[in-house]
């Protein structure tokens, strides 16, 4: 068999932004109509060191996919991603492997992707100041994506080290780093929390009225996300899936009745209701869904095709 291999420059370069945010809206609408298979994800753990994630998905007229992505905290100070995957796709009629592309560049932009998407969605239309708190993987993704849906004139990057937040700054002359995600988050119209703290990193107090607030971050047992802004928001999440305990869900969620969330799919299909004032606070919580790297990689795959892009092995 010929196994199409894509690496990371390669997928990097056919992730279009504005074609995967339309990937992303077709599979969560997919999604919340029922015609994605996505068992919920597994994790093997390795004890005080990190943790893999098998999260595998399947959607009439796509390939099949899976994703295997890992989670290892310690790589920080080895140099390497702490979040590291690959991705497999295979045909729907003959189960025959298709490609094997890097993961860690989908899952960065797939999830970015999503919260800017639910950021067109559910944001004031007026949105004009964005804060990034969070100056990782995740904080660059999110400064790529998230001014194709907002024309945003002022954004604010936070990071725990000024360092970092003055690094990512440094690629859109609208950014800026500040000191504290206090000082990014007053007075801004979509906050995004691209982090992997443990414990809350902003506050119900620090909140505009009419603000949309984005959280990426998945640290259980905690989590970045504090309960007393969930509780005071609107909440939409990728499916209902997000409400139950880790690895299938959020820790931040675990707990609250599923009805209390609206999934961005019902949303685009007419089903579910999006903001209603320009006063209320709404919140996104990404749980991660398999659906956005079937989508996502099958974009890749197929402009990788038509492209020429990417070497056939022989296995």
């Amino acid at each position: 068999m010929d196994i199409l291999m894509l690496n990371e420059t390669e997928v990097q370069s056919l992730l279009d932004p504005e074609m995967l945010l339309d990937q992303l809206s077709e599979g969560f609408r997919a999604q919340s109509r029922g015609q994605v298979n996505a068992p919920k994800r597994i994790e093997v753990t390795v004890p005080n060191t990190g943790l893999l994630l098998a999260m595998p998905a399947y959607q009439q007229s796509r390939e099949v996919t899976v994703k295997l992505v890992t989670l290892f905290h310690g790589n920080k100070q080895l140099g390497i991603p702490v979040h590291q995957a690959l991705i497999c796709l295979f045909d729907p009629e003959t189960g025959t492997p298709l490609s094997l592309m890097d993961g860690t560049s989908i899952t960065a932009l797939r999830t970015a992707g999503a919260a800017a998407l639910s950021t067109r969605i559910l944001a004031r239309t007026d949105s004009r100041v964005l804060a990034i708190v969070g100056a990782g993987v995740q904080g660059h993704a999110h400064l790529l994506m998230l001014p194709h849906t907002r024309s945003f004139s002022e954004i604010r990057v936070a990071s725990r080290h000024f360092t970092h937040a003055e690094q990512l700054a440094a690629i859109d002359a609208r950014a800026r780093a500040v000191e504290t995600a206090e000082e990014a988050v007053r007075g801004a119209d979509v906050v995004c929390l691209c982090t992997n703290a443990v414990e809350p990193v902003i506050r119900l107090d620090w909140l505009t009225p009419g603000v949309h607030v984005t959280s990426v971050g998945y640290a259980p047992p905690g989590g970045e996300l504090d309960p007393k802004v969930i509780a005071s928001a609107r909440l939409f999440v990728e499916a209902r899936q997000a409400f139950e305990p880790p690895p299938a869900g959020c820790a931040e969620l675990a707990g609250l009745d599923a009805s209390s969330g609206t999934e961005l799919g019902e949303v685009l299909l007419g089903q579910g209701q999006g903001r209603q004032s320009t006063d209320e606070i709404t919140v996104y919580k990404a749980m991660g869904h398999a659906s956005e790297d079937m989508v996502a990689a099958s974009l890749v795959y197929h402009r990788a095709k038509q492209e020429g892009v990417g070497r056939s092995v022989v296995f």
